[in-house]
């Protein structure tokens, strides 16, 4: 064992960079890298699945909470494992992780099965629950994975690793989507959750028989008072920020209130523990190093623009590009490609440089710079130039995943590595929350107000009825008692709408003039309003006497026109509204780049230690 050579130093600290040969450490990161895959994977492969799984568990009322659980204990509980982590080593804690994961996995599979009866309510029910224990062990996986970077290399190393621990979350996003619909549409849905199962177990034996302990040394006690209170502060402001930016509740409504008050209260006494303890979950003291206190901001910020990127530009491919929402996540695959290789391709650079900080802000005005091309983007781009974009705003977010976490390592002592690496992913998650909780009310109102001035727009191109008709659409939706459509769905485009019509032409032309009951059938599913509907399914055997055939047909003929005119017209209003609006999200997005970028640049210029030339560590025995 290594001698101290730092002030406060623990004794029983090991420097496992300098002990364990690289072949060991390569086998140990493979485990590492295995089980953050399954931790990133499921966050992406679940939600292809999940309008079947709501479908064959009768749940679409619990859609969301199979997410929200989910996020609710991963987010929680990050900086706790951090902390236990430093304390007892990342092996036990990562296992132990792994473990929870894996025995969420199983019983995700399993919910809704005969025997469980009707355990927690029911099929959909016992998901949720069952979701949450997953994100309770997802925790340790995120906690802990970038952590051990820091135990096995040494700092000149680390970036390049981390970019490859940046890299897999991308790899994730492309293939979670594709193997989730494979695994639903192929074989069955519960093998989404399945799937983690024989992933996991090759983790755990790469990591039992090759990770050491990689304790930290120190002794003290666990802080369970603080844990306690950073879980009563975490957990009811997630869910105020989620409830009030789904709808589910208004946001001066008194639960909403209620706690966001229970979350500032337990802020308050959590900070007044955390001053006093002697080992805190979350050390204040950390918040004095220039490193981590305006990193810790940079990240939030990021967290914010990264998720929101993603999620509004899903958002924008269904609305406008017309895009399946199962095919949206495949499309944002170029937004992956430029993350991946700004990951791997700074922390390759860093390595050999010696240099981190000018990385970050590049990486961080080419962000702001693919924020401002997405904010351009209208009702008629075309979908190569919004892949240009993508790559360019993946591109600048790839550095960020790396470069953050090796420039806390360096910033605090070996032994706080762990507690500070969680907080800044702490921080980063919670930026996700916050942001989209943000842009999401953004979306909201922006939408609203969009959309009754683009159909105030279409009317005033229209005449007669139908402008009639598209005014009253618009002031319905400015008044809220419209709707703002079905975000998930795809619209129409103008040529499946006339394909629908000229269909309905045809079976009303077959109604008025036969009484064929095919047609009239037809005509009763289809989107005549209910009046038209109700006058040409009452039609008579054999069809509207000769006589007044004519003027029948030509009255129907005139409405179903109209009908289609209108049709269009709020499918252009939908379709530019949504535009529109996600454009001004992103216009708020270069704001939070620039605060990003602004928070970083007040870092210190740290350089990275290397290795004196010709230095090579000999390997020694180190327990297992």
């Amino acid at each position: 064992m290594t001698a101290p050579t730092q002030p406060g130093e623990p004794a029983g600290r090991i420097d496992y960079a300098k002990t364990l040969d690289l072949p060991t450490k390569r086998l140990i990161l493979v485990g590492v890298l295995l089980g953050l895959f399954l931790s990133a994977l499921d966050q992406t492969i679940v939600s292809t699945a999940m309008p079947k799984i709501a479908q064959d568990l009768n749940g679409f009322s619990l859609y969301s909470w199979v997410t929200t659980a989910y996020l609710l204990t991963n987010t929680a509980l990050v900086p706790i494992y951090g902390k236990l982590s430093d304390l007892y080593g990342r092996k036990p804690i990562l296992m132990i992780g792994i473990v929870i994961f894996l025995i969420g996995s199983a019983l995700c599979g399993l919910a809704g099965e005969p025997f469980f009866g009707n355990l927690f309510g029911g099929g959909m029910m016992q998901l949720v629950v069952f979701r949450g224990l997953q994100g309770v062990g997802a925790a340790a996986l995120g906690a802990v994975a970038f952590a051990i970077i820091a135990d096995l290399f040494e700092p000149i190393d680390r970036p390049r690793y981390q970019g490859l621990f940046g890299a897999v979350f991308g790899l994730s996003s492309v293939i979670g989507p594709l193997l989730g619909g494979f695994l639903t549409d192929q074989v069955n849905w519960r093998w989404v959750f399945y799937v983690n199962l024989p992933i996991g177990l090759i983790a755990l034996a790469f990591i039992y028989s090759k990770m050491p302990r990689l304790a930290s040394g120190l002794q003290a006690k666990v802080d369970w008072l603080g844990a306690f209170l950073i879980l009563v502060f975490t957990i009811p402001l997630l869910l105020a920020l989620t409830w009030g930016a789904d709808g589910n509740f208004a946001w001066t409504s008194p639960t909403i209130l209620g706690l966001f008050a229970l979350s500032t209260v337990s802020l308050i006494a959590f900070l007044f523990v955390e001053s006093r303890h002697e080992s805190p979950i979350l050390p204040l003291s950390l918040f004095k190093n220039p490193t981590f206190a305006w990193g810790a901001l940079a990240r939030f910020m990021i967290g914010a623009g990264f998720l929101g990127a993603i999620l509004f530009l899903s958002l924008y491919l269904v609305q406008v590009q017309g895009v399946s929402a199962t095919a949206a996540g495949t499309a944002t695959i170029p937004l992956t490609v430029g993350l991946i290789i700004g990951a791997i391709g700074s922390g390759q650079l860093a390595s050999r440089v010696g240099r981190y900080k000018f990385l970050m802000l590049i990486g961080l005005m080419t962000s702001a710079l693919g924020f401002f091309f997405l904010s351009t983007l209208n009702a008629d781009s075309s979908y190569g130039s919004v892949i240009t974009r993508m790559v360019l705003l993946g591109l600048g977010l790839g550095p960020a995943l790396p470069l953050y976490t090796t420039a806390v390592q360096l910033a605090v002592k070996p032994w706080e590595i762990g507690v500070a690496t969680s907080a800044g992913q702490f921080f980063q998650q919670m930026g996700s929350t916050i942001g989209t909780a943000i842009f999401g009310a953004v979306l909201t109102a922006g939408l609203t107000s969009n959309l009754s001035t683009q159909f105030a727009a279409q009317a005033q191109a229209n005449t007669g009825s139908v402008a009639a008709q598209l005014n009253t659409i618009g002031t319905q939706i400015k008044n809220g008692t419209g709707g703002t459509g079905d975000r998930n769905a795809a619209p129409r485009s103008p040529e499946q709408i006339k394909a629908s019509f000229d269909a309905l032409r045809a079976n009303v032309t077959k109604a008025i003039e036969t009484g064929d009951a095919a047609a009239i059938k037809a005509i009763g599913s289809s989107a005549l309003p209910a009046e038209a509907k109700a006058q040409l399914t009452n039609i008579p055997t054999g069809g509207v006497p000769a006589q007044a055939r004519p003027a029948a047909l030509a009255g129907a003929l005139s409405g179903v026109n109209d009908g289609e005119k209108i049709a269009v017209a709020s499918a252009r209003a939908q379709k530019v509204a949504f535009a529109d609006t996600i454009s001004t999200i992103y216009r708020y997005a270069i704001i939070v780049a620039i605060i990003a970028f602004l928070a970083t640049l007040m870092m210190p210029n740290l350089a990275i230690p290397t290795r004196p030339k010709g230095e090579k560590a000999a390997p020694v025995h180190v327990e297992v």
